[in-house]
């Protein structure tokens, strides 16, 4: 198994939500240290969160992880511009990345291990006839990861390098929080 750091993403704005989703709690653990715990739990080192701005809340949140915290001035931009955020903390210090969201809550520490337990310099999550996050970037892929635009996320990148990607099938990775019928549904 290749080792990996981790780029979890908690900046978003949850528009469809209404709220901030990565606060959200199920079965007594918010969204954000649940996929937190799940990434040291796989061996994930070292593991960067990215925030928004004022993220006093996230900070409390995962005080008994140890993370690194980057704040993301230009959160609204898109989930590229946290993307490039996460990529530019762990370039000095990791070979290859695992990208988590918060709204997937059936991710597991298998799930992530089985990403990095692949050959391929991409290795992506199969669900619901698509491929997507969690997925796994080895250190060739941070300079595209860096240039993303602001409004793209990891799944243009999977689709743009299919020959260079594997998949791991994830069937619960369909499973995300986007309105609050997605939390009412699982809660």
């Amino acid at each position: 198994m290749r080792r990996a750091g981790a780029l979890i993403l908690a900046a978003g704005g949850s528009t469809r939500f209404g709220e901030p989703k990565q606060f959200l709690e199920l079965e007594g653990e918010t969204l954000l240290h649940r996929v937190a715990r799940t990434a040291r739990e796989a061996g994930c080192e070292p593991i960067v969160v990215v925030v928004r701005e004022a993220s006093q809340r996230a900070r409390e949140e995962l005080t008994d992880f140890p993370v690194r915290i980057v704040e993301n001035p230009e959160w609204q931009h898109g989930i590229g511009s946290s993307i490039k955020c996460g990529i530019a903390e762990l370039r000095a210090t990791a070979s290859a990345v695992v990208i988590l969201a918060c709204d997937q809550p059936f991710v597991s520490a298998e799930t992530i291990r089985n990403l990095c337990a692949g050959e391929q310099p991409i290795i992506a999550s199969e669900y619901a006839k698509t491929v997507g996050i969690p997925a796994f970037f080895d250190i060739r892929y941070f300079d595209a990861l860096a240039s993303l635009s602001d409004d793209a996320g990891a799944k243009s990148l999977i689709e743009a390098n299919r020959a260079d990607v594997g998949v791991v099938p994830f069937p619960d990775g369909a499973i995300d929080i986007d309105t609050r019928a997605d939390y009412d549904a699982l809660s």
